[in-house]
């Protein structure tokens, strides 16, 4: 070789270091991408479609159900107390995926005790209730609204049901990642429960997205009516919100044929919760979808039986979009924001629906605003 080829090569070795360079950082990422996937696949949650659900045995006083009574049930989502009117987020065309510090999730948990204080109810139906998870700073939400920092909760001295509905070591995405994250949904009751089951719903997300996503399912809550031989069932759900549709449609399907199915037996029935629904039966012209804003579906009533009364306020919006904060929003009417109604009850025959409605909280402390229902017990005739 002569002496300008090899004064050549020698230019090109330092060009060639950094090519190589740049293509092992590459590999390297690829490889820790999967070495990452294959990680969360062995540990991905995978509950079985019926098990028994956590139980907790408080209840100050033997309660009992009867003929005649009057109960008041709330539902609330609680955005694991960390999406409050300051909030936006990246899934639904905002930016931000750490929502609050320690003391603004100090302040929402301690509004939402709070507010749910304030309806006073016999049963309650949680959701996105976080246990230790990264974007709610680890505290126990569940533990922290019975009242566990020895401050009073509408909750003390409740039963409880619990069941899991996402459960990751680590969410990978987006960047900065949402970490570890242990979340459910939780059933109060003055009442002793004495019986509850997470059943599974079907989950609409394939493989990899699926193993660091919701597992979705009804928290099913069981307690006699005293001298009836009848039970009242209580089901708490949260239904799918990001998928194509499909979800949504799937998981009505099984919550009908279950609510049927515990009506023909007799039981009555109350199911509640963040449907990420409209009833059909609900005039929602106040509140359209605006461009550029996620979208709730629908429900159709008319695909249930006789035996079912649907509860769904349309006079305050019991959800709003994260897509800006609220507490920037230069117009927060209908026209300006989004706002959704998704979150209702159903009740079967046999309850009187003496009134329900959506309090309107301002979305201070959650996305959603609570909603309260008054039914009384009465003896169906068959």
């Amino acid at each position: 070789m002569n002496k300008e080829a090899s004064e050549k090569n020698r230019k090109k070795h330092p060009i060639l270091r950094i090519l190589k360079g740049i293509l092992f950082f590459f590999a390297a990422l690829i490889v820790l991408a999967a070495l990452g996937i294959i990680v969360l696949t062995v540990l991905e949650y995978r509950p079985q479609a019926t098990e028994p659900a956590e139980v907790g045995h408080f209840a100050v006083t033997e309660r009992s159900l009867s003929v005649g009574d009057g109960i008041t049930v709330a539902t609330w989502n609680l955005g694991y107390g960390a999406l409050g009117d300051n909030a936006d987020f990246f899934m639904d065309g905002g930016t931000m995926v750490n929502t609050a510090d320690e003391a603004r999730l100090s302040d929402n948990m301690a509004g939402i005790r709070e507010g749910l204080g304030e309806i006073s109810p016999d049963i309650v139906f949680l959701q996105e209730v976080d246990r230790d998870s990264t974007r709610s700073h680890g505290m126990d939400e569940m533990r922290y609204l019975m009242g566990s920092s020895g401050e009073p909760s509408f909750a003390t001295g409740m039963d409880y049901a619990f069941a899991y509905n996402f459960r990751a070591p680590f969410v990978p995405f987006p960047i900065p990642p949402i970490g570890r994250v242990n979340s459910g949904i939780v059933t109060f009751s003055v009442y002793p429960i004495t019986e509850a089951a997470r059943i599974q719903l079907p989950c609409p997300f394939s493989w990899p997205i699926r193993i660091a996503n919701l597992k979705r399912c009804l928290l099913v809550s069981r307690m006699p009516i005293e001298g009836s031989g009848r039970e009242l069932v209580l089901v708490n759900l949260h239904l799918e919100a990001y998928d194509d549709g499909e979800g949504k449609i799937e998981q009505t399907k099984q919550l009908a044929t279950l609510l049927e199915e515990e009506a023909a037996a007799g039981n009555y029935v109350i199911a509640g919760g963040d449907f990420n629904q409209t009833f059909t039966s609900v005039d929602r012209s106040a509140y359209p979808t605006l461009p550029g804003t996620w979208a709730s579906g629908t429900i159709d009533t008319e695909a249930f039986s006789e035996h079912f009364q649907f509860c769904m306020d349309n006079r305050v919006p019991s959800g709003r979009s994260l897509d800006r904060p609220l507490d920037e929003a230069p117009d927060k009417s209908s026209t300006g924001f989004q706002y959704y109604l998704i979150d209702g009850f159903i009740v079967s025959e046999g309850l009187t629906v003496l009134d329900y409605g959506t309090r309107d909280l301002g979305f201070v402390c959650s996305d959603h605003n609570p909603v309260a229902l008054i039914v009384r017990i009465e003896d169906p005739v068959r």
